[in-house]
C-alpha cells in the first residue's frame, strides 16, 4: 500500500465498521447529504449517527414506557453469535425472525443447555427457560449443530442429548444433584 493510502487509512477495512449497501430515493440522498455537510460529518457517518440517535426512540416492550434498544445495549450485544442469539432470544423473543424462531425451539427444548432439577413425582429432568438456567458456554460449544438443524443441514439426532430420566445411581445413592449433563 502506498504510503499516502496508509496516512489517509485508504486500502484497508476498519475494524470498528461493517459495510452496509443502503438504497435511498435522489431526493433523500440529497437532504441527507446537506445535512451531513451542516454537522461536518460524511454521508456515512451522518447515516451512522442518526441511526445511533434513533435507538433511543425504538422501544423494545409493546408500551412506549419500556426500555429502548439503547437501553438494552449493553445487555443485547456480544462479541460472540451464540451469545448475542440466546440473549435477544431470552429477553425479546417477539423481535425474531421465523428461522431464529425454529432455532429458539430446539434450543428451549434441549435439557442439556438448562440447569434444572429432578422432579420426584414424575421422574423426570425439568427446566425453567430464564435468563439464570441458560448455560451459555454450552449453545456456543454446539452453535453450529443448532443451526444447521434449524436449517434442515444436519438431523435432529445430532444435538446434544441430557439425561432425561432418574439414573439408578442417583436414585439408589438418595441424591439429587442440579444437573448431570451427558454428550
Amino acid at each position: 500500500m502506498a504510503e499516502q493510502e496508509m496516512r489517509k487509512g485508504g486500502g484497508g477495512k476498519l475494524s470498528r465498521s461493517e459495510t452496509v449497501t443502503v438504497r435511498l430515493d435522489p431526493k433523500l440522498r440529497y437532504l441527507a447529504e446537506l445535512a451531513a455537510r451542516l454537522h461536518r460529518r460524511t454521508l456515512s457517518s451522518y447515516i451512522e449517527w442518526s441511526i445511533e440517535g434513533s435507538l433511543v426512540n425504538s422501544v423494545l416492550a409493546g408500551d412506549h414506557n419500556g426500555p429502548s434498544i439503547k437501553d438494552e445495549a449493553e445487555y443485547l450485544w456480544d462479541v460472540d453469535d451464540a451469545d448475542r442469539f440466546a440473549k435477544l432470544a431470552l429477553r425479546y423473543p417477539h423481535l425474531l425472525t421465523h428461522e431464529e424462531q425454529v432455532r429458539w425451539k430446539l434450543i428451549r427444548e434441549n435439557g442439556y443447555l438448562w440447569r434444572g432439577t429432578f422432579n420426584v413425582r414424575n421422574k423426570e429432568w425439568e427446566w425453567s427457560v430464564n435468563e439464570h438456567s441458560f448455560i451459555f458456554s454450552h449453545l456456543r460449544d454446539h452453535w453450529e449443530i443448532f443451526c444447521a438443524v434449524a436449517e434442515g443441514r444436519s438431523k435432529p439426532d445430532s444435538l446434544p442429548k441430557w439425561q432425561e430420566t432418574d439414573p439408578s445411581w442417583i436414585a439408589a445413592a438418595g441424591q439429587f444433584p442440579i444437573r448431570r449433563y451427558f454428550r
